[in-house]
């Protein structure tokens, strides 16, 4: 939807150069031209850029111009959005709480100028200083203190200070990236203009039209209505969809004449009618049209909204306000909650009015929740107050007809697993959002004294508010802390570093997309980084082995299923093996110019350039999100394993992780069970135990050994031997070895647990494969637990087979 069009600039130009102060210093008029247009352009282009774009946009504009004054190095610029493509693997850490990452990242940038000549050895000198930096929450205030700076930041300018942030503390690159732009440009370039609809308005024509991004929660109808009031304009609406593209055009010859306004809501919903209106737009003829008609649109971002149409129009875009107290506000203002008779109509009013705030809390905490990413949900749902409207008047209906009791279990059905969760159409997030609405659709909630949330001794209480009547309620509202703790809506503290580390790597890839390719002076070009990482990669890649032999010494058996389950897997590893030879090799041709690059091609040589896997290698590989070198280790120690497993036999201890299919490997284990005790296979699950021996050495008698997974939101109690509250900054922890048991489902032993879900990785969303296993969810797990289960769901609590890292 970003599109603008080469007169839209050149406006912007004519524009700045008019509004600029004179001078007749030739110099300082040029000086006084850049910055007024660079500030023209930025409060243009900012008003149709939704919030999580501003600050990644002011930064693009700040750096471009920065690079091409020279002021900045490129690969200094690249490093920042990438972390380093070397190939080599650093040195054991010097302190364990070092992340691997951190770690990888700071001896990569050993690696890309002189300047950074052993940056790793030398931050490895300072580590005090280091692990303050690490703990603080201004941790950029420490770098920059000259009484603090660390020895080997001696030297090292605002761009490279923040380089080295990303290193070491990834969450707070963002904020360092805000006070790089304030330094650089100035405070207002990280101030976007408030939404004015009256600047849009006056900035357009009859001839082009004013288009409304919009956002999940954004109305801007109600907005437009009162403004066509105060302009004294009647203005037609109608929401497009299947047939009503010819009522369109009606309504639009009609305004043209009258001079009227037309609002065509949801354009993405008519992307077939939608080249008709661009047709329409480009034959307007200005004689026949007149002066004061506009077109207003509204569309969700589409691929398929006319290019056109974007670029000749004036793009807004006005998202409702972020947080829990700015949701609830909004929630409490929406029809019919703010009406007298419906607010204090119900015949059970304390009970309605109660239920209701709660039911406003668990909106704003769902929707909340999504900033989280994958802790929040797996997948991003868009709940809606059509959701809320719903759930809002069946609580007054369930409670007028049931005046004696509260039907909590219909209540929580209908809200729970119909409204809400008629949209929701993952298990886990169905689980989820079901536990998360029982905490406060409650019969304990009818009480006085009920708390939806304490954060400890010195941190805020969340509770109802006193009973009162619609004003109150707001009152209440508007008392809430401003910042929510991330206990509120059920996580860990370290949820807010996984948040914001989230941001920055999105925010660093977006960039990525954007910066050209190539290497400034002193950096090696693509062809010669790309040339080195291909030559390394081949030289570590073992040949495809040769099933056929490997089946003489391992044959299909009915007593062991394994070999069937390791020639599967080597025959999956073979197809990998040979795509990313052939890939290689085809770069290798091509850099020489002995072959055309293909764009598949093209693309993988340009992903390895800026240290990703390859979406050609993806496409047969298993599920991951490492970069380019973390997945080039990762595939080599997943093809040794399978190597020993060849040369050695069957192991003890399966890795599970380094399993291509692990859906394939479970069936063999429950297979080998079912075979041996003439036991149908659909009547077999699977127990779990955590056997104290984390190192055995014999073969269990039934079932297999596996290791190499993780927890994420949790870590493992070695003393208690069950899962407990996760430690400061600590996101990830192995899980110990788990004794994979197939039994009879039935059969299966009750302990206190917590049914933990397994992904291969940390996106958690998956789809379904044409074999009916989903591509990225594995099984459940139950996991020892003394802690109730809801607390857990809650948190996010699962385990990865693999890291981002």
């Amino acid at each position: 939807m970003y599109q603008y069009s080469l007169p839209f600039f050149v406006n912007l130009f004519l524009t700045a150069i008019d509004k600029a102060e004179k001078n007749d210093d030739l110099e300082e008029r040029i000086a006084i031209l850049n910055d007024t247009f660079r500030y023209t352009l930025y409060c243009n282009i900012c008003r149709s850029l939704f919030e999580k774009h501003k600050t990644l946009f002011s930064f693009l504009l700040c750096m471009r111009g920065l690079l091409a004054t020279e002021e900045e190095d490129f690969n200094d610029y690249r490093f920042l959005l990438t972390g380093g493509v070397s190939m080599e693997d650093p040195p054991p850490k010097p302190a364990d709480w070092i992340p691997e990452r951190c770690w990888g990242e700071l001896f990569k940038l050993s690696k890309i100028h002189e300047r950074y000549d052993n940056f790793h050895h030398r931050f490895a000198e300072d580590l005090g200083i280091w692990r303050t930096v690490y703990d603080d929450t201004t941790p950029m205030k420490i770098i920059k203190d000259p009484a603090t700076r660390p020895k080997v930041m001696e030297g090292l300018n605002a761009l490279q200070d923040v380089m080295v942030l990303r290193c070491i503390r990834p969450d707070r690159v963002v904020p360092a990236v805000l006070g790089f732009i304030t330094e650089k440009l100035g405070e207002k370039f990280v101030t976007p203009p408030p939404f004015d609809l009256a600047g849009s308005y006056a900035d357009s024509n009859n001839l082009s039209p004013l288009i409304f991004i919009l956002s999940p929660g954004a109305d801007p109808g109600s907005t437009l209505y009162k403004f066509a009031e105060e302009k004294n304009r009647d203005i037609a609406s109608i929401s497009l969809g299947q047939g009503q593209g010819p009522k369109a055009e009606k309504l639009m010859d009609k305004a043209r004449e009258e001079g009227t306004w037309v609002l065509l809501q949801n354009c993405h919903l008519a992307t077939s009618w939608m080249p008709k209106l661009d047709r329409i737009l480009e034959e307007m003829d200005p004689k026949k049209t007149s002066p004061s008609f506009r077109l207003w649109l509204t569309s969700y971002p589409s691929n398929k909204f006319p290019v056109a149409i974007l670029q000749n129009g004036v793009k807004m875009t006005n998202e409702p306000p972020k947080g829990l107290r700015a949701n609830m506000t909004g929630s409490y203002m929406m029809d019919p909650l703010p009406k007298e008779e419906f607010f204090d109509g119900c015949t059970n009013d304390p009970v309605f009015k109660r239920f209701v705030f709660n039911l406003c809390f668990f909106h704003a905490v769902i929707q909340e929740r999504r900033l989280f990413g994958p802790l929040g949900w797996n997948i991003q749902y868009e709940f809606t107050e059509n959701d809320l409207r719903i759930s809002a008047r069946q609580l007054q209906m369930f409670l007028d007809d049931y005046p004696d009791s509260v039907p909590i279990a219909a209540l929580n059905y209908l809200t729970g697993e119909c409204n809400y969760g008629g949209r929701v159409t993952e298990a886990m997030d169905r689980r989820l959002i079901a536990t998360l609405l029982k905490a406060y659709y409650c019969i304990e909630a009818v009480e006085d004294d009920f708390v939806i949330f304490s954060a400890g001794e010195d941190g805020p209480v969340y509770r109802p508010p006193p009973f009162g009547n619609h004003a109150a309620h707001l009152e209440h509202i508007a008392a809430l802390p401003l910042i929510t703790p991330p206990g509120v809506f059920g996580f860990h503290e370290n949820a807010n570093l996984t948040k914001e580390m989230g941001e920055t790597y999105t925010m660093m890839n977006e960039l990525l997309l954007t910066a050209a390719q190539g290497g400034s002076s002193g950096g090696a070009g693509p062809d010669e980084v790309v040339g080195e990482i291909a030559k390394d990669v081949l030289a570590r890649l073992p040949k495809a082995w040769n099933i056929e032999k490997i089946q003489e010494s391992y044959p299909t058996m009915y007593e062991e299923s394994m070999n069937t389950v390791l020639a599967q897997e080597l025959t999956r590893f073979n197809g990998l093996i040979k795509v990313i030879e052939s890939s290689l090799k085809d770069i290798q041709k091509a850099i020489k110019g002995l072959l055309l690059m293909s764009a598949a091609l093209e693309g993988a040589f340009f992903e390895i350039f800026d240290g990703k896997t390859p979406a050609m290698w993806i496409k047969h590989s298993y599920p991951s999100l490492k970069p380019l070198g973390g997945y080039v280790n990762d595939l080599i120690e997943r093809l040794k394993f399978f190597q020993g497993w060849i040369d050695h036999g069957t192991p003890v201890n399966f890795w599970f992780s380094g399993i291509y299919f692990q859906q394939a490997f479970t069936t063999g284990a429950s297979q080998n069970f079912a075979r041996k005790y003439c036991i149908p296979i659909d009547t077999l699950g699977f127990d779990f135990f955590y056997p104290k021996e984390q190192h055995p050495t014999v073969k269990p008698e039934d079932g297999v050994f596996t290791y190499g997974v993780f927890f994420e939101a949790c870590k493992w109690n070695w003393d208690a031997w069950e899962i407990d509250e996760s430690d400061p900054k600590v996101l990830f922890v192995q899980v110990p070895l788990v004794h994979l048991m197939p039994c009879e489902k039935e059969k299966t032993r009750s302990f206190p647990h917590y049914e933990c879900p397994c992904y291969k990785v940390s996106t958690r969303k998956g789809v379904l494969s044409t074999t009916g296993h989903s591509t990225n969810f594995v099984m459940p797990i139950k996991v020892p637990s003394s802690v109730p289960e809801e607390h857990w769901i809650k948190r996010g609590v699962a385990m990865l087979t693999s890291l981002d890292t």
